[in-house]
């Protein structure tokens, strides 16, 4: 770059000096004739001659404005110079080099400046590299002095159990005499288990919000690095400034990024990471103390860990952040409905009643879904028909076009409503919720079924009914149209059938082969799930197993076409009813059911 800059400049300078002697060649009209005749003459006022170009300026008596003529002289002049002093004219000899060197010598002094500035940049580039490569294996964690993470306990709903669990922590930090006039330690670590969006992190800035104390926030992924000891560096350094702030708060999210079980998969382990996790496992309990350091870490897949990283004296305690609750469920929407505009009628309640199995950031997010809706319908106000949609949205995905009348809508509407029907005569099932032909997502129509109340176990009964309830959309089409007509609309159906029948015969024990779990959930953690395909039973069993699949759910397909053909009526009725309004809810479904059923018995007395 230098070296053209360079180049440029002597280039401008050549160009300066032939411009300036061209210029003096255009100028000359006034011939070297015309100069002796005008001093015969006595018209001259004075010349100056500069020896350099060989050229004599010549100021004439009429010029009143003191503008010379330029006349190009020869080499030897004698006779100017004799008539010039016999004339006795004013005579000067004045150099132009003088001025053309001044020019010169200022370029390159600009050329030699320049040159010092691009060199100057250059150095400081340089400079900013190598201090880049010596903070390389410095810590990136995300450090806040005064803990001002603006979060709270009040702010965390959902998860009273664990907000339990970790009160002992803000209070050992507020006042840890309590603790050591006893001889207790507090733990060193605390390690958050639980699903993606339960609030684990959230729980983390609100111990931090709570405690007041110096929070280091920072990633597992952050300490990996394709060089070899960069990580370790990092959580050398990290352990180092928390030693400095102590008593304070370390907060490493995703550990299971580095905190993997060491030397698993084909040819090992990554040796970055496992060198980085060596040195975590020294700072958090090696020779050396890190008293006042609390280390709080989340994960949702505690069951990759090493189990070094574990044991007592490390992460002494594992909190569970499971889905909350009903009562959770509801005190979340409370918490994030507190600044959103919502319309009186709203029932916050029935909203977390219809959410089973919906995390805290499920939730959160519903609740912004049926405010965009709310401002797209020009409301002023959330109302439950937003957030009816907005829980469609969430579950099913967006709405697309509605069917138009033909052959494939009735063939979808005996579908959903099969599923419908089944699941509401099924002893056990959970009650349908809404049956609509509005397409959402991949779903060209959808029936929802919302349990009563909380479900932490699941019977047997259970089980077999949402096995029937699975199949019976598939009955509706064999039974209305025939076997020849069925469609591929069932294959998620049939996907979830066998997957729930085949843990009911190999992991809950509830089948002819008796309470013997012939699978676990215990995958390789470096490999796919397909790579090792290793059995516990022998292939007698496997075939005993198939033998037990297809005999539940054949006897469950069974009970489903038997409830369609039985309620054949009242099915045609609710199809026709679904075409005309594309949408049934759930307690109208159940009245037409229930006054169906009614009037069947009665007949039937």
């Amino acid at each position: 770059m230098l070296r053209i800059m360079a180049s440029s400049l002597l280039l401008l300078q050549t160009l300066f000096v032939g411009n300036i002697a061209l210029a003096q060649q255009k100028k000359e009209s006034f011939n070297y004739s015309d100069l002796l005749r005008s001093i015969e003459t006595g018209e001259v006022r004075k010349i100056t001659i500069d020896p350099a170009t060989n050229i004599a300026n010549v100021y004439l008596k009429k010029e009143t404005d003191n503008k010379a003529e330029q006349v190009k002289l020869f080499n030897q002049n004698p006779e100017l110079i004799a008539k010039i002093r016999s004339k006795k004219i004013d005579f000067a000899v004045e150099s132009s080099a003088a001025s053309s060197a001044a020019v010169i010598n200022l370029m390159q002094i600009g050329l030699l400046l320049l040159l010092i500035f691009g060199l100057f940049l250059l150095i400081k580039r340089s400079a900013s590299t190598a201090a880049g490569a010596m903070n390389f294996g410095k810590s990136r964690a995300r450090f806040q002095m005064e803990a001002a993470t603006g979060v709270e306990f009040k702010d965390v709903a959902g998860i009273e159990e664990a907000k339990e669990e970790l009160q002992e922590v803000v209070i050992f930090l507020k006042t840890p005499d309590k603790f050591t006039a006893v001889g207790a330690k507090i733990p060193r670590g605390v390690l958050l288990v639980g699903p993606p969006g339960t609030g684990k992190t959230l729980l983390a800035k609100a111990i931090a919000g709570e405690a007041q104390v110096p929070f280091f926030s920072i990633s597992g992924s952050e300490f990996v690095e394709m060089f070899v000891g960069v990580g370790a560096s990092r959580v050398r350094d990290l352990f180092r400034k928390a030693k400095e702030n102590a008593p304070c708060l370390v907060f490493i999210d995703e550990i299971d990024a580095v905190g993997r079980q060491r030397g698993a998969g084909i040819g090992g382990g990554n040796d970055e990471r496992e060198q980085t996790l060596n040195q975590l496992l020294t700072e958090m309990d090696g020779f050396e103390g890190n008293t006042g350091i609390i280390v709080i870490a989340a994960t949702n897949r505690p069951d990759v860990l090493d189990s070094a990283l574990l044991r007592p004296g490390r992460f002494d305690r594992q909190v569970i952040v499971d889905y909350p609750d009903m009562k959770g469920r509801l005190g979340i929407l409370e918490v994030h409905g507190a600044n959103k505009k919502i319309d009186p009628q709203v029932s916050l309640e029935t909203i977390a009643q219809r959410t089973p199995g919906f995390s805290g950031a499920d939730l959160a997010n519903l609740l912004n879904e049926a405010a965009i809706l709310t401002v797209r319908r020009r409301k002023e106000a959330i109302t439950m028909a937003e957030i009816d949609a907005a829980i469609d949205r969430v579950i099913a995905g967006m709405e697309g076009t509605p069917l138009v009348d033909g052959k494939s809508k009735r063939l979808i509407a005996y579908h959903e409503i099969g599923h419908g029907i089944v699941g509401t005569l099924t002893k056990g099932h959970d009650p349908v919720e809404k049956v609509t032909l509005i397409p959402r997502g991949q779903a060209r129509g959808l029936t929802w079924f919302t349990p009563d109340e909380e479900q932490g176990l699941v019977s047997r009964t259970q089980l077999f009914a949402r096995i029937t309830g699975l199949l019976g959309g598939r009955a509706a089409e064999d039974v209305i149209f025939g076997e020849a007509e069925i469609t591929t609309g069932a294959g998620n159906d049939i996907e979830r059938v066998t997957s729930l029948t085949r843990q009911m015969v190999t992991k809950f024990g509830m089948s002819d082969l008796g309470p013997i779990a012939l699978e676990d959930d215990n995958q390789p953690i470096f490999l796919g799930n397909d790579s090792v395909n290793r059995s516990d039973y022998s292939q007698e069993i496997a075939e005993k197993i198939d033998k037990q699949i297809r005999s539940i759910v054949f006897q469950c397909y069974q009970n489903a076409k038997q409830i369609i053909q039985e309620n054949r009526p009242v099915i045609d009725m609710l199809v026709d009813l679904l075409i005309e309004k594309e949408t049934i809810d759930g307690d109208s479904f159940r009245e037409i059911v229930n006054n169906y059923t009614s009037k069947s018995l009665e007949i039937a007395r």
